[in-house]
């Protein structure tokens, strides 16, 4: 299956619990943080729903 790479280039302060959750559920702990995910729905779902927050790159 396809790999994609995110990074989270904006800050969960002062966004809506939710999408604090889903930062943290992504595996998200820090700011400029890095990450290799698989491309399931799941995690595309969760990386459009903070897609503001985060920048996607196809591996």
């Amino acid at each position: 299956m396809a790999k994609i790479k995110i990074k989270q280039v904006k800050s969960g302060i002062d966004r809506p619990e939710r999408q604090k959750r889903t930062l943290r559920a992504l595996g998200f702990t820090k700011m400029n943080q890095t990450l290799e995910k698989e491309a399931t729905p799941q995690i595309l779902g969760m990386v459009k729903k903070v897609a503001h927050l985060v920048t996607v790159e196809n591996i």
